[in-house]
């Protein structure tokens, strides 16, 4: 069976990657002073961070269904029979339920949609690892059972400098942020049930960044491991980052990603994050 993988944009994969696997991927937006982009197609990460800096809160939105439908009606004329669609958390987007209505609108083609529950890198780990297999002729039911599994070893924690970001988007109570700013923490956040939340409180970012450190050691010693160091427009401090987790983790095969317009609207500039899943 010829199995197509499609994406969202919130996975960040980089265009020659997309392009080298054949992955399709459909732009969620940010509106920024009222103009609307579709974020890795006419606005890139530094772009947004330059804009937003000094303005307002920018606002997203999801793909909307027939962007979607657009995208399976062309894979079943390339002859394609299955796609498979990895989408950002539907705790988070309503993204997995538009690309889910989606498929139902269109005859011939087998479309199943898989939540990755996460964002970002870690996301397109899973979609990285479809594309794969959809290549080497693997079936969509497979590459589905194979992402599932990939669940049980996959870890993302992330900071943000400034809680706010997430408190007036609504990704994270108005407690929890107002907290976080009468302590002047660094709380470490994750992904639990389809949500951000709070992992741990830590005083300052580098104590953070070395509690990363420290939950990844725990995995590393069980089985090689892909990792992503992803940052809201601080590329210098993730490459130093990235050369001192080389140096103690030797056997982590680490790359760089970035938080863009979509994910760093919530998260605000600044953000740092590292996630990783068994190779």
């Amino acid at each position: 069976m010829k199995t197509a993988i499609v994406t969202d944009s919130t996975a960040y994969l980089p265009g020659p990657e997309r392009d080298r696997l054949g992955i399709r991927m459909i732009p969620l937006s940010v509106t920024i002073d009222g103009k609307t982009y579709e974020e890795e197609v006419d606005l890139e990460a530094d772009q947004f961070y330059d804009l937003v800096r000094e303005g307002e809160l920018p606002k997203t939105s999801q793909p909307p269904i027939g962007k979607f439908a657009d995208c399976f009606e062309t894979l079943k004329q390339e002859g394609f029979e299955a796609a498979v669609v990895v989408t950002l958390s539907s705790g988070i987007s309503g993204t997995f339920t538009s690309a889910g209505q989606a498929g139902d609108l269109v005859d011939g083609l087998d479309v199943q949609v898989f939540d990755s529950e996460i964002a970002c890198m870690p996301q397109g780990f899973y979609v990285l690892r479809a594309a794969k297999m959809a290549r080497d002729g693997a079936a969509p039911e497979a590459i589905i059972a194979e992402l599932e599994e990939m669940k049980n070893s996959l870890r993302a924690y992330f900071m943000v400098d400034d809680l706010a970001h997430l408190q007036r988007g609504g990704r994270l109570s108005g407690a929890q942020a107002l907290i976080g700013g009468l302590l002047q923490v660094k709380p470490l956040l994750h992904f639990k049930d389809r949500v951000i939340v709070p992992f741990e409180k830590i005083r300052t970012r580098k104590k953070a960044m070395n509690r990363i450190a420290d939950l990844l050691a725990q995995d590393a010693g069980n089985g090689p491991l892909e990792a992503a160091i992803i940052h809201a427009n601080r590329k210098e401090e993730a490459e130093a980052w990235r050369t001192e987790l080389s140096r103690k983790f030797p056997d982590v095969e680490f790359k760089i990603s970035y938080f863009g317009p979509v994910i760093g609207t919530h998260l605000g500039e600044g953000a740092m994050g590292l996630g990783w899943v068994k190779k």
